[in-house]
């Protein structure tokens, strides 16, 4: 049985509390018995080893079917809220079996008339083990789904640690919000959740509950500067802020840091294909981090980071192996190196190519993110017919400026800062700067 351990951990601490969020407080024992009920009903059911989606955000019933669905050897595809719009897409993919609806007043069971074959999924079933499908953001394409033994994925937490309050601000069909639930349990602390991800509601929950650990998005935490809620609310349980899921802006970083001078600020590195691995950030002002640890190897070539896990996917299910010989995965982050310290410039896909020099988004982006009036920023490349690609933004502005007026004050702004190349030729006013995910938009247009 894949985890039985966690079982029989959760079972030790009967009283606590493991979940606390809208709906009240729910102790490890109430949990438990609602991983029970849904024994019951997937065995009712006869789901053993079936392909499952699991369609609800965070709750008290999503992290008992879930878990139960992992005792019960099915292979698991969350879908949450934010990412409902690709449903469909997400269910033909996953060859879905069997699907778990949680968004009503009573679960609702639906067979969609498949029967899941793939390689992976045999592989799974004969090991008799429990399997996760993680699909990719599709920030730069079509959205690749990731196939996951859980076990390695569970086994890194089997070494108790240290016991945190933590808010579950990524969800289950996320590799972060996967890490973060078993991290919680595994270590009897307290999973919460906020009624909702944007800063008032976070805060609400921190300040509510006592939260003592944030993991979150670089995004996410300029939101919540921008939105002042921080100063509103008590958050002073706060311990640490965990940040991950795309590259952290150094103004945004710093802003931070003044505004939590007592809450240590990690960086976190991991990808779907991977899991999360173990990170320490050089200071928490530092965007210098060490990853690796027990059970991941990391070489760079050409400044481009490779990563070999133990807890790495089996594959794609609808693209091709993107292992190496040797079983590294390219994660196409480009990185600098200072020892066994690494510093993440960006991604490969995002490069933008102006007449064969290359710009970093994130460099246009860190440079006006210092302007007065900008609230947030995000930079690509669109097709140039004089330089190849041409850096344009989107920019979020705090309050109404004319567009002639600021495209001046920009290009003032950036000619002692950016080379002439690097500076912006095309603004975008308002538009969506985020993802459901809150990760920076960067689709680049083809070229």
């Amino acid at each position: 049985m894949t985890g039985g351990w966690l079982f029989d951990r959760m079972a030790q601490t009967p009283d606590a509390t493991a979940l606390a969020g809208p709906d009240g407080a729910t102790s490890y024992r109430t949990l438990l018995d609602r991983v029970a009920c849904w024994d019951t009903y997937l065995a009712d059911h006869d789901l053993r080893g079936c392909v499952l989606s699991i369609e609800g955000d965070y709750s008290v019933e999503s992290i008992a079917l879930f878990l139960a669905a992992m005792r019960n050897r099915n292979i698991i595809i969350p879908v949450c809220s934010a990412t409902r719009a690709h449903l469909q897409e997400f269910l033909e993919i996953g060859e879905v079996e069997r699907r778990i609806v949680l968004t009503g007043a009573t679960p609702d069971i639906i067979r969609t008339g498949r029967a899941a074959g793939h390689a992976h999924y045999r592989r799974l079933r004969d090991a008799g083990a429990a399997g996760l499908v993680l699909f990719s953001s599709g920030s730069t394409g079509a959205h690749k789904a990731a196939v996951h033994d859980l076990r390695p994925l569970l086994e890194k937490f089997a070494l108790p640690k240290r016991c945190f309050r933590t808010l579950v601000f990524l969800q289950l069909d996320h590799i972060g919000g996967i890490n973060t639930l078993f991290y919680t349990l595994a270590n009897a602390g307290t999973v919460v959740v906020s009624s909702g991800r944007m800063p008032r509601t976070v805060c609400e929950a921190i300040a509510q509950h006592r939260v003592e650990l944030l993991p979150t998005s670089p995004t996410f935490l300029n939101l919540l500067l921008l939105s002042e809620e921080w100063q509103r609310h008590d958050l002073s349980s706060l311990q640490v802020i965990t940040y991950g899921t795309e590259p952290m802006p150094a103004s945004t970083l710093q802003r931070v840091h003044a505004a939590f001078p007592n809450v240590r600020l990690q960086q976190t590195y991991g990808l779907s294909e991977l899991g999360i691995l173990r990170s320490q950030s050089r200071s928490s002002d530092s965007l210098w981090v060490r990853v690796g640890g027990e059970g991941y190897e990391t070489k760079v070539i050409t400044d481009r980071l490779w990563i070999r896990a133990t807890s790495a996917m089996l594959g794609y299910l609808n693209a091709p192996s993107p292992f190496d010989a040797d079983g590294f995965f390219d994660t196409g982050d480009l990185v600098e190196v200072d020892g066994e310290w690494l510093r993440i410039r960006g991604r490969q896909s995002e490069l933008i190519n102006v007449g064969g020099s290359k710009v970093f988004p994130m460099e246009v982006e860190n440079v006006l993110l210092e302007m007065e009036n900008v609230d947030d920023v995000s930079a690509r490349g669109e097709p140039s017919a004089l330089t190849g690609q041409a850096v344009v933004v989107s920019v979020r502005l705090a309050h109404h400026e004319d567009p002639v007026a600021f495209k001046i004050r920009m290009r003032v702004f950036c000619r002692d800062r950016l080379e002439p190349y690097k500076i912006p030729v095309k603004v975008e006013f308002n538009g969506p700067v985020i993802s459901e995910r809150f990760k920076k938009m960067r689709q680049q247009a083809a070229s």
